[in-house]
């Protein structure tokens, strides 16, 4: 699977991310922590390989700089058989005859109207008072 391609046996040290730069070189950036960001790349050793296209570079464990062939994809698909094509045959529509449906006859509901209320007026203290004086009187 994994072919090494130059023997480098570097220490990786942890918290730290090892990559093949675009140069061919060994570069290392601080790993992103939660709200943390990486840090940037620098130079670890200088190789110098030349990447094939098709072919993914790692840093294997023992420090030294590996190739595999990249996967891409996943499970090819069956090739599948073409259907011959039906041949278009005419097919008979029949007109289907809406029959009349009889209309159900509603009858509206009677609301009766709410009838308002009279204001009764209300008898002011004075005359109340008027009224009782004069009963008070009669009683005398």
């Amino acid at each position: 699977m994994a072919k090494r391609v130059a023997k480098v046996g570097i220490e990786k040290e942890s918290g730290y991310l090892y990559f093949v730069d675009k140069d061919g070189d060994i570069s290392c950036a601080k790993m992103a922590r939660g709200a943390k960001k990486g840090g940037k790349p620098k130079k670890v050793a200088k190789v110098g390989i030349e990447k094939e296209s098709g072919f993914l570079y790692f840093i294997d464990k023992n420090g030294d700089i590996s190739s595999a062939k990249m996967v891409r994809g996943g499970k090819k698909k069956k090739a599948t058989k073409k259907k011959a094509a039906k041949k278009a045959t005419k097919k008979v529509v029949k007109k289907a005859v809406k029959k009349a449906t009889k209309k159900k006859v509603v009858t509206k509901k009677v609301v009766k109207k709410a009838t308002k209320k009279k204001v009764v007026k209300k008898v002011t203290k004075k005359v109340v008072k008027k009224v009782t004086k004069k009963k008070a009187k009669k009683r005398k």
